[in-house]
């Protein structure tokens, strides 16, 4: 069954995100002029303004920067606590998920994950969600 999530959103570049996302790949945007991984999706490098970015697969290894937990409901389809992490890439860049299967005491800082997807559903439909358990 999916899993119930906030409106996903889905602007041109974020489309593609989410087209890769459902076919189980994990990918970012590169620039191919000076390697600055772009997240959120762009048309242009935010390092150094090409419009020349590939949509490239990454490891989906990381480790967690940090984490925190909303006590607070902001969205029906999240209620509280609601756990989030701050992945740092092996590439490099950081993303923003949600754990799966990691207790948040186990939560620290330079704890090893990998990408997986889960099954969700937001009012567009369904869709897999790129969240992070240890690796």
């Amino acid at each position: 069954m999916a899993e119930k999530r906030p409106k996903r959103h889905l602007a041109p570049f974020h489309r593609t995100f989410w087209e890769y996302c459902n076919k189980g790949e994990f990918r970012l945007q590169k620039c191919d002029a000076c390697g600055n991984y772009e997240w959120p999706p762009s048309p242009v490098c935010s390092n150094g303004l090409s419009n020349d970015l590939t949509w490239t697969k990454l490891s989906g290894k990381g480790k967690i920067f940090t984490h925190c937990s909303f006590e607070r409901q902001y969205y029906q389809e999240c209620p509280p606590p609601w756990q989030v992490i701050l992945v740092e890439l092996a590439e490099g860049p950081w993303f923003i998920s949600n754990p799966k299967g990691i207790p948040k005491e186990q939560m620290k800082r330079g704890t090893p994950v990998k990408v997986t997807f889960i099954d969700c559903e937001d009012q567009a439909g369904q869709f897999k969600l790129p969240v992070f358990e240890r690796a």
